[in-house]
């Protein structure tokens, strides 16, 4: 069994214990899982791990830590494992989830030392599983699929090494060894990058038409869980998909607003509710601390719809500690810089959930990473209307311009057109011209202009 193959039977298995059940029904479908964390140093945080567990949907029945240096062989310390064995076998654990990242080799020793059917699981693999469980859309189950064989991959060059020193590579989660499988890896591989490339294509083409059409591109940027999608509710105007599939086909449905790790896998794409302009705000997938390079890139085509932006929103959960939200800006800043050029603006999220005292504080440490940030409560809708007049007056200024229209079959259509596109100001209709006067974007303002100059082609060709 391939190591993908491992991701889709648990998968499937996360999936099943995530249905309710039903009065009386047995529940074989449970997973203990314990949680094992080493630390170079201090003391091992295991709380974003166990979220994670959680929203994979496994059961939580134990932990071991260790503050010591990596042991090559086994992450942990021989006595350490040890412990984690007798441990996983008073658990009845049918799973190890490991924070640390581990290696083909360690998997595999530690799969020898734990009770026969448990099996070892790293960070990296549960992320994959709850991607998997999340993606909807065809470009995510393609991002997953891709991020499974670049896992894999090296997996697979392992299992050479260990089927040339006849071992049994088989055990505990390598798979069997097959010398074909590196080779259909890398094709698979290359496979899904070019239908990617092609699904990428078509969605900059999409926004190349919005923003022909007088649209303002908003995206949504931040850590998992900082409360994105419950801020796209707020400042969407169009949360029903049928009101708007003519204009925009490609929406999904809108974004659930949930207390859960990686609600938000693909991107949502709403119109938000600014009187004098046409902004559509995109909630993406959420970032998470320690990914690895093979990972980042396997999803990375998910955030053009940020780097692509007019303006990007970076959302933060201001209800956690200083240290830790400083420590997401920095990433999250070096995540964005790399390739955006729009600006940033800096939206603390969970006022609800702190004092104004404890706001203060957090504003003024944070202050060199976060100038003149936006405070939110998304979940109670406070100060929606201040972060709204906010994205106004970061996107681009919007020009004035006044075109003279010469009368044609076709001129009132330009004059509609205007209207669906600008912010008219004055119609004024002459004998044989209409002059318009009216702000918009410059993209829409040049558009204008060469819809007039055609007019007064066909006005010309008329009258000679």
């Amino acid at each position: 069994m391939s190591a993908s193959d491992g991701s889709r039977k648990r998968r499937a298995a996360a999936l099943e214990r995530a249905r309710p059940t039903t009065p009386g029904r047995h529940e074989t479908t449970r997973m203990n899982t314990i949680i094992a964390k080493r630390v170079d140093s201090g003391t091992a945080d295991t709380s974003e791990i166990r979220d994670l567990a959680r929203a994979a949907g496994y059961t939580v029945v134990g932990e071991v830590t260790q503050s010591r240096r990596a042991d090559p062989a086994l992450q942990i310390g021989e006595g350490k494992a040890e412990e984690l064995a007798a441990l996983a076998a008073e658990t009845d654990a049918t799973t190890v989830v490991f924070d640390n990242r581990l290696g083909p080799y360690q998997t595999y020793n530690l799969g020898q030392l734990l009770p026969e059917g448990v099996e070892v699981i790293d960070r990296f693999t549960l992320i994959l599983e709850i991607f998997g469980q999340r993606a909807q859309t065809r470009k995510a189950q393609l991002q997953v699929e891709l991020a499974e064989l670049r896992y894999e991959l090296p997996r697979a060059e392992a299992k050479t090494s260990l089927a040339k020193r006849e071992e049994h590579p088989g055990f505990m989660g390598l798979g069997e060894y097959d010398e074909s499988r590196e080779r259909d890896i890398k094709a698979q591989i290359s496979r899904i990058k070019d239908e990617l490339e092609r699904i990428e294509q078509t969605e900059q083409q999409r926004r190349e038409r919005r923003r022909d059409s007088g649209f303002d591109l908003v995206a949504l940027a931040g850590y998992t869980n900082a409360g994105k999608s419950t801020l796209l509710r707020q400042l969407a105007t169009d949360l029903e998909v049928a009101e708007n599939e003519e204009l925009h086909p490609d929406l999904d449905p809108t974004a659930e607003s949930q207390d859960k790790l990686f609600t938000t896998l693909g991107t949502t794409t709403r119109r938000a509710a600014i009187d004098r302009r046409d902004v559509l705000v995109t909630d993406t997938v959420g970032f998470i601390s320690d990914l690895p390079h093979w990972l980042v890139e396997s999803f990375k085509s998910t955030l053009d719809s940020v780097y692509r932006a007019d303006l990007v929103l970076l959302v933060v959960d201001v209800s956690e500690s200083i240290d830790s939200i400083h420590e997401k800006l920095v990433t999250s800043h070096d995540t964005l810089y790399e390739r955006n050029e729009a600006p940033i603006v800096t939206v603390l999220n969970k006022i609800d959930q702190v004092s104004d005292e404890e706001l203060t504080d957090k504003r003024e440490a944070l202050s060199s990473l976060a100038p003149n940030p936006v405070t939110v409560s998304a979940k109670e809708g406070l100060n929606v209307d201040g972060l709204l007049e906010r994205i106004d007056r970061e996107l681009p200024d919007w020009e004035e311009e006044r075109l003279m229209l010469p009368m044609t079959d076709d001129t009132m259509s330009v004059v509609s057109w205007l209207h669906d596109n600008a912010n008219v100001d004055d119609v004024t209709y002459g004998d044989e011209d209409v002059i318009v006067s009216f702000e918009a974007r410059p993209a829409v303002i040049s558009q204008a202009r060469s819809r007039a100059s055609e007019l007064r082609t066909t006005a010309a060709e008329s009258a000679s």
